[in-house]
């Protein structure tokens, strides 16, 4: 199935133009994407591994779920329809918080992808063992401690994914969340 993303300039303004993702990485035009942590109430956060197929950052850990928002759609209906596709939970929209935006460029191979970013947290209790996983996207699913995906972060992303901009709005809301 072609994916269609609605193009935004380089201010993160609708251009009115639709394209297909092969064409916006191809050209790096400018389209979002999204990301969410699940968070249970020990303070873990869900991370998924990415299959060995993946282009960019194979067998990496990873956020909890994440991907590109599709022509037409908002962040949060991209989130609820990637946790559902990629692990099989069905997220509601109250359930989710939104907690910051960033841009980004990453670079892999013939891949330009500039995003402009949106960040969520649900805070949601999961079995990852009744998860039904997109082998095409995900490889494992596994809980990590708060203190854990820190020193990760801190330590130059060591063993998860390099995008900077989630994992430190992660690290804010931890921070956050310490002083409630």
């Amino acid at each position: 199935m072609e994916e269609y993303f609605d193009v935004l300039n380089e201010k993160g303004t609708y251009t009115g133009e639709i394209e297909l993702r092969e064409k916006c990485h191809k050209e790096g035009l400018w389209h979002k994407a999204v990301v969410v942590f699940i968070i249970n109430s020990k303070g873990q956060v869900l991370l998924q591994k990415r299959s060995a197929s993946k282009k960019m950052w194979p067998n990496m850990w990873d956020v909890t779920a994440g991907g590109h928002v599709l022509a037409g759609e908002f962040g949060f209906q991209a989130i609820i329809r990637e946790c559902k596709e990629e692990l099989g939970i069905a997220l509601k929209k109250e359930e989710l918080t939104f907690i910051g935006s960033s841009i980004s460029t990453n670079l892999k191979g013939d891949i330009i992808n500039n995003h402009f970013n949106e960040y969520y947290i649900a805070n949601k209790e999961v079995d990852e063992a009744t998860l039904q996983l997109q082998k095409e996207e995900v490889a494992e699913v596994k809980w990590i401690n708060k203190e854990d995906i820190i020193r990760k972060i801190d330590n130059d992303y060591d063993g998860i994914t390099d995008k900077q901009g989630c994992w430190q709005y992660l690290k804010k809301y931890y921070e956050w969340v310490e002083r409630q």
